[in-house]
């Protein structure tokens, strides 16, 4: 059988790179090539120089369309707009596509999902194996207490992240909400500055805080009366989202086409 051709967008970033260590230590995988922005001082820059180990003999380059027509799977942790036009191609191309890029408005949403309806899509927001675990919880904590416990999430991040709540705390919530069969827009409290009064009973209230290099906390709070649940993942480096974005490209592998989560790929 043979090794699976893994793409890699934003090569150059801080994920990009990590996608390039892990896709190499992966068995069954090898790096088919990684794209970046035109313009990227790093262009033409040997990869796995790039991401801290051994030359790989590729280059970094700008050509898109080119990576998704070497590439078995590519694996987007990217922006928004940038996501959007990914997808189109994965969908015109038939590629599995891996994404993991965050602060998706609802539009944007749509139209990576309905990629799904022509190639493998396997979206999350956020690929650990430990805080998949967290979500598949929080679900199931929220739906064995009443609203008399309070959810409360908060997160933290270096300070180069651009959206807030993370896309990762967003996820608890919409965990935390299903557990309790509401809708997250109608619970969510996502600010509180000033005189805010008296917290609403049956909200989810999220806390964002931004410093250093951390590369990602989320503790989700069950506050009830003299007791407190907590539900806390820790990341210590990002390897851990590229070893876990490179474990659901391998699962892409044979696959019929659909819209699949890291529940799908770990089978929660």
């Amino acid at each position: 059988m043979s090794e699976l051709a893994i793409g890699i967008l934003g090569g150059a970033g801080r994920m990009g790179r990590a996608l390039i260590r892990a896709a190499t230590e992966a068995k069954g995988a090898h790096v088919a090539g990684a794209v970046d922005a035109p313009g990227n001082p790093e262009r033409g820059k040997d990869l796995g120089l790039l991401a801290g180990i051994d030359a790989l003999g590729i280059g970094l380059e700008n050509d898109v369309a080119a990576l998704f027509a070497k590439s078995d799977v590519v694996i987007d942790f990217t922006v928004p707009r940038a996501s959007v036009e990914h997808a189109r191609l994965a969908a015109e191309t038939g590629t599995a596509y891996v994404v993991g890029t965050t602060g998706l408005e609802s539009g944007q949403q749509t139209i990576i999902a309905d990629a799904g309806q022509r190639t493998v899509v396997v979206q999350a927001a956020n690929f650990s194996l430990g805080v998949n675990l967290a979500i598949a919880l929080t679900e199931r904590v929220a739906a064995a207490l009443d609203d008399s416990f309070d959810i409360e999430i908060v997160e933290m991040h270096h300070r180069h992240k651009v959206d807030a709540p993370s896309g990762t705390a967003l996820a608890l919530g919409r965990a935390a909400a299903a557990g309790r069969g509401v809708n997250l827009d109608d619970v969510a409290d996502r600010g509180r500055d000033g005189m805010t009064g008296a917290r609403r009973r049956g909200d989810i209230g999220f806390a964002v805080l931004r410093g250093g290099n951390v590369a990602g906390d989320h503790t989700v709070t069950f506050a009830a009366d003299d007791e407190r649940i907590e539900i806390t993942h820790k990341a210590g480096d990002r390897i851990i989202f590229a070893r876990g974005a490179v474990h659901a490209a391998l699962w892409t592998a044979g696959r019929k086409a659909g819209h699949y989560s890291m529940r799908d790929v770990l089978e929660l």
